[in-house]
């Protein structure tokens, strides 16, 4: 039987993306929990209502839930979030922020597609936009703490991948990422984020505050999600008919294994960006832990969130 950690249910669990998909599932699993191992909630996301809705779904079950409106393609909003989130930690309109869940994520086909900043629309709501968000609440956590990154396998490609065509990463420096119209297809510019989120995930434990464990979390393989929206439609049935197979993933199954993660003592050893999938914690490839790269895009992600303040 799974155990709460009380210590996080007692504060405030932020969650980007809770209006559909693995987001709304997680977010309405956290808020399922008893009264006593409820914690707070704040759903950040794009204001309308999708949002209404699921911040009203949450606050049926007798939790209490905040929602910020967002739009993580514009970074300027995202500072706005923050400062928003720290209000009511400040007036205790909710308890201690004790875990974020960076769950939203895009996968744009057309890479000339650029965000209010002029970044590269995925790596820019993929990555740069929870690091901003991540790095504006760095000194409002309570610890013990948890900030669990949403990954994928997509890094890297076995036969399966191969066999669906999904490409793997292509690395490059995350300046050269982070610019729209370079030539690389949507499925790379996608893998590409993931595997940012990795080395971001493993340097992000060395920046930590004390007390602040940092995991990624892959979901498995959730063919016909939102994610895949921008997808031709040919893909998108397919997509559908594979969800029926078994041992695929879908949100209803891996939504409250997010909300396990985040909240359960199961998980309270998770730190050093440790790669949870499903419900088992695996092993990465080597091409996922790197020491230079990650310090790299420590760097660098610094330097494209100061151009865009």
């Amino acid at each position: 039987m799974t155990t709460t950690s009380h210590a996080i249910a007692s504060g405030t669990v932020l969650i980007t993306g809770p209006t559909g998909g693995l987001g709304r599932v997680a977010t309405l699993a956290m808020a399922s929990r008893p009264a006593d191992e409820r914690p707070d909630l704040v759903l950040i996301g794009r204001l309308g209502v999708a949002l209404d809705e699921v911040a009203d779904a949450a606050r049926a079950t007798g939790a209490t839930v905040y929602a910020v409106g967002c739009d993580l393609a514009r970074l300027a909003d995202v500072r706005g979030a923050a400062q928003q989130v720290r209000d009511l930690l400040a007036t205790g309109a909710v308890r201690p922020l004790r875990a974020l869940v960076a769950n939203a994520g895009v996968s744009v086909i057309d890479t000339r597609r650029a965000s209010a900043d002029g970044y590269e629309l995925t790596f820019a709501v993929n990555h740069l936009a929870h690091a901003q968000l991540i790095g504006d609440l760095s000194g409002s956590f309570t610890a013990p703490a948890r900030v669990v990154l949403l990954g994928s396998n997509t890094y890297h490609q076995n036969i399966f991948r191969k066999i669906l065509g999904v490409p793997p990463a292509h690395w490059r420096d995350p300046v050269e990422l982070a610019q729209p119209g370079v030539g690389t297809q949507g499925g790379v510019a996608y893998s590409d984020s993931k595997l940012a989120i990795l080395y971001y995930a493993h340097e992000l434990q060395r920046h930590a505050p004390a007390g602040v464990q940092v995991s990624v979390f892959e979901p498995g393989f959730m063919p016909g999600t939102g994610i895949t929206r921008e997808m031709p439609a040919g893909v998108q049935r397919i997509m559908r008919a594979v969800q029926r197979i078994p041992g695929v993933s879908t949100p209803v199954k891996s939504g409250p294994m997010l909300a396990s993660i985040v909240l359960d003592d199961r998980w309270a050893h998770l730190r050093d960006g440790a790669f949870v999938v499903k419900d088992r914690e695996r092993e990465l490839e080597p091409v996922a832990v790197d020491r230079a790269r990650e310090a790299r895009l420590w760097e660098a992600t610094a330097e494209l969130l100061g151009a865009a303040d």
